[in-house]
């Protein structure tokens, strides 16, 4: 494993085509529930929850994980 490798993203994908799915539509619901009032928390956590989310919702759209590539996993088929 190369760490240097997180920072320009140049390793191979490994989401898979579920864990996708999934990321993106609860990374996008997380990103945006706090504003338009499905729940109501404080600003901070709401910024917080914008942030986990987005970074959420990326993972699942560009297909690679940085968790997954340190741990050495991969959801995605060989």
């Amino acid at each position: 494993m190369q760490i240097s490798k997180l920072f320009t993203y140049s390793f191979d994908p490994n989401v898979g085509p579920i864990d996708r799915v999934f990321r993106v539509v609860s990374g996008a619901a997380l990103a945006i529930a706090p504003w338009v009032g499905v729940i109501t928390v404080p600003s901070v956590i709401a910024i917080i929850m914008t942030v986990f989310g987005a970074a959420w919702f990326v993972t699942g759209a560009v297909s690679r994980c940085g968790m997954y590539y340190m741990l050495g996993l991969s959801s995605k088929k060989a």
